[in-house]
């Protein structure tokens, strides 16, 4: 099979003939800059300047050597920079970005945190109109979109993923501060809800523009990437999460539903078990990026069983313990049970559990891709 035909294969659901795989072309899928640095080294290639794909996560853009060498079956589109905006330099390692949030490094930190909310003073419906929206048409964000999904899609043969991320939850968070945000969910409904369909407003504006754009070029879209899950729990009850952030979800994925025929990735970290059934309610088709660390997301093979009919799973190898402080066998060993666990029956995408961090050792890195392209072959028989 294609790349292309081998994704669109095990995302309906269906048997291609090895399992995919990515690195940094969805979300939640990446690498850090020294990562990358590492693994560059590693694969005897010649050092070069980094490209950034996140500011604030440190990651890097892949380049196309790279995904060549370790097999991976899917490319990146993303959108472009707004005409008249960079990021405000504030000196000491801090900058503020187009929304008005400012972030920090912290001295010896790998990531910039946030350190001041432009709405924090802002909690009534009637003020939301007040915080300076950034313009969702900005032509910046769209120049030359059109003609580089036609050569990914017609001049390859990868898996095209259009990078749009319709997130709000987190968004809403970062806007407010995140205590007065998720008092706001307990305490202040009307005003929460306000302002999270204001924000998707202007994220389906700037996905309408960009589907115009692409057509039919592209095969999945990265339709949000809110984390809803922390390391034990969900971030938020079940209970409110259906009540008040599940109908704004489902609003969003509905206009995916209807304005593109891409498959749907939503990627959201942590021990979302609970909330699975909700995903697939509301029209997520793959899920990343399996947080198997995390409480109730470690039996894959229960997952599956559970949801694996109806959902394909993206992610799954972890970055919590395995990738960093593991042999080169644990991670064979690693790869192999997902695999195990996953693929039969198509359905999983294989790559680790968000970003690889700096302190993995690039042998490790070279053990996962190497076994995934080992035990992938159809039929699974591990």
């Amino acid at each position: 099979m294609t790349s292309r035909e081998r994704v669109l294969t095990t995302l309906s659901l269906k048997e291609p003939d090895r399992v995919p795989i990515d690195l940094g072309q969805a979300a939640g899928d990446g690498i850090t800059i020294k990562a990358y640095k590492n693994l560059i080294a590693c694969l005897g290639l010649p050092e070069r300047e980094i490209r950034v794909a996140g500011k604030s996560s440190q990651t890097a853009l892949v380049d196309e050597d790279v995904l060549q060498l370790l097999k991976v079956d899917f490319r990146r589109l993303d959108l472009g920079k707004p005409d008249g905006w960079v990021d405000e330099d504030l000196g000491n390692d801090t900058y503020r970005d187009e929304f008005q949030l400012v972030k920090k490094r912290p001295e010896g930190g790998l990531y910039y945190d946030l350190v001041a909310s432009p709405m924090a003073d802002i909690d009534t419906v009637e003020r939301i109109d007040e915080y300076p929206w950034p313009d969702p048409d900005n032509p910046g964000r769209f120049r030359g979109l059109k003609e580089r999904a036609e050569k990914l899609h017609t001049e390859t043969d990868y898996a095209v993923v259009l990078q749009i991320n319709s997130s709000f939850f987190m968004r809403c968070c970062e806007l407010r501060g995140w205590e007065n945000f998720l008092m706001d969910l307990a305490v202040n409904e009307e005003f929460a809800v306000a302002l999270m369909n204001r924000f998707l407003d202007y994220r389906l504006k700037v996905a309408e523009n960009a589907l115009r754009e692409v057509g039919k070029n592209v095969d999945v879209v990265l339709v949000s990437g809110d984390d809803l899950g922390m390391t034990d729990r969900t971030m938020i009850s079940p209970a409110m999460y259906r009540k008040l952030v599940k109908p704004i979800q489902k609003r969003m994925f509905d206009f995916f539903k209807e304005n593109t025929h891409a498959v749907r990735f939503y990627h959201t970290d942590g021990a979302i078990y609970p909330l699975i059934e909700d995903f697939i309610e509301i029209g997520v088709q793959a899920l990343n990026p399996i947080q198997v660390s995390t409480v109730g997301m470690g039996d894959t093979a229960k997952m599956k069983r559970d949801f694996g009919d109806r959902l394909a799973f993206w992610g799954a190898i972890d970055t919590h313990r395995v990738l960093p402080y593991g042999s080169v066998s644990d991670v064979r060993d690693e790869v192999r049970r997902r695999i195990k666990d996953l693929a039969p029956g198509g359905g999983y995408v294989l790559c680790s559990v968000h970003n690889i961090q700096p302190d993995v050792p690039p042998e490790n890195m070279m053990a996962m891709f190497e076994s995934a392209y080992e035990y992938g072959r159809y039929p699974i028989n591990l």
